[in-house]
């Protein structure tokens, strides 16, 4: 092991954090992949145990959102022929959380188009809280856009436990992806959540074409923020985005910047969400390089894998779900 594997080692088991300039010395070449995949298992065992959780989504209105965010097929901006409809029915969201949890889904999640959501819109999702809440035991979560601070007490009081907004990717590449509304729109999103007494998940989208020092200063970020659940997407290029073309990067790059953030915040839940496909093989891996968490099932345009097959897959390296 390298003197600076040595180092970061004996700094988090001794319960201390990284810095910016160790984390970017972590991510050069020259450090073999298998001993920082090690190393981040170690870590993660240690904050986490050996246990996975599992989440899931359903989307709950689709398309035509406002907003010209670069990689979203639900941008109303774009032609990328996704579904648009408008807040499904009660009786859909009750009937898929249900069967999710069955299926071992520990939190499920209620995710909305659009920059916010109208009064009509919102009265409505607070009732599918108040259902999900009696009749099932899942943890629920939102993803409904901008909400005020008392919205989100509304939520809360509602039976909501975690709010979801991710940052989508570091301060300074954030104008490169949309232009909208800004990075600091979303921080405020974020904090009026905390004020409110909900938990916050907040992660990004890598691969959409910013440098690891980039995404390692969104894993700073978030660590300022206080999050402990961070989804890490991964772009799925979609046809008629601006970002249609943008080159894949390398799975092994994507399993590296997994151990990355789980280094940097080792006491988080470090969650794949959209776009781990991309993975192949390497989705097992990821867990002995860091991850603790899924998102399962279809995500808000693109088809997942199925519940009982990524429980399989996780069983089969000796981890409990």
């Amino acid at each position: 092991m390298s003197n600076i594997l040595k180092h970061i080692e004996n700094k988090l088991l001794n319960g201390k954090l990284i810095d910016f300039a160790e984390a970017l010395e972590l991510s050069e070449d020259r450090i073999k992949s298998e001993e920082l995949f090690n190393l981040a298992d170690q870590i993660c065992k240690k904050y986490m145990g050996n246990k996975v959780d599992l989440c899931s989504i359903i989307n709950a209105k689709s398309g035509e959102c406002s907003e010209n965010c670069k990689y979203c097929a639900q941008s109303g901006h774009y032609n990328t022929g996704v579904p648009s409809y408008p807040l499904i029915d009660i009786r859909e969201v009750l009937a898929l959380a249900k069967e999710n949890e069955r299926n071992g889904v520990h939190r499920f999640s209620i995710v909305t188009s659009g920059k916010s959501l109208t009064n009509n819109d919102f009265e409505k999702v607070l009732e599918m809280i108040a259902a999900l809440r009696v009749e099932t035991n899942l943890k629920l979560c939102a993803s409904l856009g901008s909400i005020s601070f008392e919205r989100a007490l509304r939520l809360k009081e509602a039976g909501l436990s975690m709010y979801h907004h991710n940052i989508e990717t570091c301060k300074e590449y954030y104008a490169n992806i949309c232009d909208t509304h800004t990075y600091d729109d979303r921080i405020h999103t974020i904090k009026n959540a905390k004020k409110a007494g909900l938990e916050v998940c907040c992660g990004g989208i890598i691969g959409m074409g910013e440098s690891m020092e980039q995404r390692i200063k969104m894993a700073f970020e978030i660590r300022e923020l206080g999050i402990t659940s961070i989804p890490i997407n991964i772009l799925n290029p979609i046809k008629g985005t601006p970002l249609e073309h943008v080159e894949k990067i390398e799975p092994m790059e994507i399993v590296r910047t997994v151990s990355l953030f789980r280094l940097i915040i080792p006491y988080a839940s470090i969650r794949y969400a959209g776009g781990r496909s991309a993975l192949g093989e390497l989705q097992q891996k990821s867990f002995m390089a860091g991850l603790n968490a899924l998102m399962v099932g279809n995500y808000l345009t693109t088809v997942g894998n199925t519940i009982p097959d990524d429980v399989k897959m996780i069983q089969e390296i000796g981890l409990e779900v």
